[in-house]
């Protein structure tokens, strides 16, 4: 069966740098649902429309207008969040880079913008399986779930090899078994199943205003600070919310702006000037590649300690 394109132009606000844009939204480098190309990116995506293959593109990676192509039933819900997803929404006013390494990378990205999926459900689970684990064996249960579960995505991404994510009935109904052969433990498969069931109510979380997405994300077991922040930094595009409770990010951010590992308490208290905007520098340093130096053997610790349980 054809399924027709739908397609939009985009006239952004500044030059949109897409990669450093969007790339937060893939989960690893063999993630099913998204794919990169010269020039531009590719997603499989389960919106409220249904499911949707999206296309973004800009010639040579940098530019003002944006082409958004779009198949499947969710094309009209996702065009129309095409500004959102390119950070159009995002509002830096305020913020100031304050340390030299941090005024490099915005001066060197000076387009870049936290951007907002509007995607709660599909972004929670992902990061649930994150939980924990390191990000290899995370990337690896979602890659194996979503194909074994999800559908090819509509038009040319299912040749490209492209899977919609299943739905949040079929999250629910994900058996033991097969969670454990991703390697998922029970803990972690409970919580998405717990947390499917009440998929309406978490989507609505769009809506709401930060604090009251936070409370009823967070009253859900299992799902504590640091996955709260990680969805809520790319489904909702908030730009202080911080990856407290992650293995690396607290060091890395210690290390790259004072030459040396801090704790979570130490990363709170070094972001604090820069409260409103705090994940708007943790960002950016990700994108700059800076992190601590890796000494010793690599990890199969987890990578995701435990904050207020997870």
């Amino acid at each position: 069966m054809t399924v027709t394109a739908t397609s939009r132009v985009v006239r952004a606000g500044r030059p949109v740098p897409l990669g450093a844009v969007v790339s937060t939204f893939r989960r690893g480098g063999g993630d099913p649902t998204s794919r990169r190309d010269d020039d531009g990116w590719w997603f499989a995506w389960r919106t409220p429309g249904g499911p949707v293959t999206l296309r973004l593109e800009v010639p040579g990676g940098v530019g003002v207008e944006v082409t958004a192509t779009a198949w499947g039933a969710g094309s009209a819900w996702v065009l129309d969040r095409v500004p959102s997803l390119l950070g159009e929404h995002d509002d830096p006013s305020g913020f100031e880079p304050r340390h030299p390494l941090v005024a490099e990378e915005w001066r060197r990205r000076p387009g870049w913008r936290v951007p907002a999926s509007g995607l709660v459900v599909q972004h929670l689970v992902a990061t649930v399986i994150e939980q924990k684990v390191t990000g290899k064996e995370a990337f690896a249960g979602y890659r194996r779930l979503v194909r074994r579960f999800g559908e090819p995505a509509p038009g040319p991404g299912e040749g490209l090899g492209l899977v919609v994510p299943p739905t949040a009935r079929e999250w629910g109904a994900v058996p033991s078994w097969e969670w454990l052969a991703a390697g998922v433990d029970p803990g972690r498969s409970r919580t998405v199943v717990r947390a499917v069931g009440h998929a309406g109510r978490i989507d609505e979380c769009v809506d709401l205003p930060p604090d009251a997405a936070r409370a009823r994300l967070t009253s859900l077991p299992g799902v504590g600070r640091w996955t709260w922040a990680e969805v809520a930094q790319r489904a909702l595009g908030l730009p202080d919310e911080v990856s407290f409770g992650d293995y690396h990010v607290a060091k890395d951010i210690g290390w790259a702006l004072t030459g040396r590992p801090v704790d979570d308490d130490g990363l709170a208290e070094l972001l604090e000037p820069w409260r409103g905007h705090r994940y708007r520098v943790q960002r950016l340093l990700e994108l700059g590649g800076h992190h601590r130096p890796r000494r010793g053997p690599r990890m199969s610790t987890p990578t995701h300690l435990p904050v207020r349980g997870r």
